[in-house]
């Protein structure tokens, strides 16, 4: 019997970068794992109350903005979604933070002492050699997935490394690229370029 055909996985076919609609990119405010300098991955810890002001400080600008609202179904992306809009707003798995393995919930430092190999490198290299992890390939895809299938702005509440990559494909360069991701700002992104909104009042 001849053996079965494996069809290799495709990529999405997602517009040029310059040609994608414009982005409003959130990540989820402060987490007690954030504090604590704990991975989280798709593990998940609630927000502190910084957190939770981060996101309430965002409404007045966040709520006007224009395009789809949808939200990483994790808690702490779901409650940072909520404290924003005052209403749920629909989950997309596609937004969920990159899976860090058997990393998650463990502390960074401690990581970096046990594990000097797997940190090696540039500063978010990392991500890509976690035990059982998810890696960038498969982060890229699933993006991809998701700009693929938008067909006018939208506004998404993610992740620090799912963000760095909804960016690094809108901008048309690598994931390790780019200035920091900010929580209780706004990532605009349109035309291949980033302009980061801070409301009234802001305190990283």
């Amino acid at each position: 019997m001849p053996a079965p055909v494996v069809m290799p996985v495709m990529a999405p076919v997602m517009a040029k970068a310059r040609d994608l609609p414009p982005l409003w990119l959130i990540r989820h405010g402060q987490t007690e794992w954030n504090l604590q300098g704990r991975l989280q991955g798709r593990g998940d810890s609630p927000l502190t109350a910084m957190g939770r002001a981060q996101a309430r400080g965002l409404g007045p600008l966040a709520r006007g903005l224009p395009g789809i609202r949808l939200t990483s179904p994790a808690g702490r992306a779901r409650d940072t979604a909520r404290l924003i809009f005052g209403t749920d707003i629909p989950a997309d798995p596609r937004l969920a933070e990159i899976c860090v393995g058997g990393f998650a919930g463990l502390c960074e430092d401690d990581l970096r002492a046990r594990h000097p190999a797997v940190f090696a490198g540039g500063p978010l290299d990392w991500y890509d050699r976690c035990p059982g992890g998810e890696g960038f390939a498969a982060l890229e895809l699933r993006c991809r997935d998701l700009l693929a299938g938008l067909d006018g702005p939208a506004v998404l509440v993610t992740h620090g490394i799912t963000l760095r990559m909804i960016r690094a494909l809108a901008m048309g360069h690598g994931v390790t690229q780019g200035g920091p991701v900010i929580q209780g700002a706004v990532h605009h992104i349109s035309h291949e370029r980033e302009a980061v909104l801070h409301p009234p009042g802001f305190s990283a």
